[in-house]
């Protein structure tokens, strides 16, 4: 009887002491650095927001928030890589809705879900888009661009990233909307896009605030809407599209940070609570309302009913807009 015990002793004694191993370590998170991984260049918006976050979260957190860039096809290269990554809340994915709401269903075989091989971390920023054209277009507001296409159909030519990606999509809901006849021209991301916009060879375009607000600025190119709900406190003279007499129109990316499925709950939760922290501190408000973005402040059960119904809507506007992937 005595030997027959032995084994379970054993076990239970192995149980004991190895048992709290996994949250120990998730108690010690982070101890060493965070790789964040993102399929957008550095200067795009998605990297240019995520970092002022990463920053956040390695001062509170002490340890190293680094940003990695894999930018290509559509993000799907740096979100293989972070699904593929363990899930021990090391590799992060930073992201936006292209990658996450737009690829299902623009892609007939995705290799990734980005509902069950993603577990929510947080929000970072909701980024509305602005109706931008060449200085040289004869019009000084939106409503004279519909104008001006509608009298002359198939003569403006318009940027996007990429085909299927979401400032794509927006122009052609706005196409749809308004009614007008103009040309697709796709460019592998928004800087060759917005270069090819203030030299003329393109006459208008969507692009994030971020992008291309310092332009507008700068007097390289003129902002006519916006494509959000409301007007943006960067720049209150712009008015929606909806404000033009196409009400409901909306077309709004968003930027997020996602982990491989499976990470633990409580380094989910610490990531969250130090996101939405940095998102309501005073100095990232301020930054972001400079750049004509507000926070998105979730918990992580908000932000994948959020994700899940943002799927259904941009999957629609794929559809309606007959893009299919390259």
């Amino acid at each position: 009887m005595h030997l027959l015990r032995r084994p379970f002793l054993l076990a239970s004694l192995l149980a004991a002491v190895l048992g709290p191993l996994p949250a120990l370590a998730q108690s010690d998170y982070p101890n060493r650095a965070v790789k964040i991984l993102t399929g957008f260049p550095p200067g795009q918006a998605t990297d240019t927001l995520g970092r002022i976050i990463a920053n956040k979260l390695q001062e509170a957190l002490k340890q190293p928030f680094f940003v990695d860039n894999k930018p290509g096809a559509a993000g799907i290269i740096a979100t293989q890589a972070a699904m593929a990554a363990p899930p021990d809340g090391y590799t992060l994915l930073l992201t936006s809705s292209g990658p996450l709401a737009v690829n299902p269903g623009l892609y007939t075989k995705l290799p990734y879900d980005p509902v069950k091989d993603f577990v929510p971390v947080g929000g970072i920023a909701i980024v509305p888009e602005v109706l931008v054209v060449n200085m040289d277009v004869p019009v000084k507001d939106a409503k004279g661009l519909i104008a001006l296409a509608k009298a002359e159909p198939g003569k403006l030519n318009y940027a996007s990233g990429g085909v299927g990606v979401t400032n794509h999509l927006v122009t052609e809901m706005f196409r749809s909307t308004t009614g007008i006849d103009i040309n697709h021209v796709p460019y592998k991301g928004g800087p060759p896009a917005l270069t090819d916009l203030i030299g003329g060879r393109v006459q208008m375009m969507f692009e994030t605030t971020v992008a291309t607000l310092p332009f507008v600025k700068q007097g390289k190119m003129r902002a006519l809407a916006v494509s959000s709900p409301e007007r943006i406190a960067a720049a209150p003279d712009l008015p929606t599209i909806a404000e033009l007499g196409y009400p409901g129109f909306s077309g709004v990316p968003w930027i997020v940070i996602m982990a491989p499925a499976h990470t633990p709950a409580p380094i989910v939760a610490r990531l969250n609570a130090e996101m939405n922290k940095a998102l309501n501190s005073k100095d990232v408000r301020e930054s972001f309302a400079a750049q004509g973005v507000e926070p998105m402040v979730k918990t992580p059960e908000q932000l994948g009913v959020f994700i899940k119904s943002e799927i259904a809507k941009w999957t629609k506007a794929v559809k309606d807009s007959g893009a299919k992937a390259e």
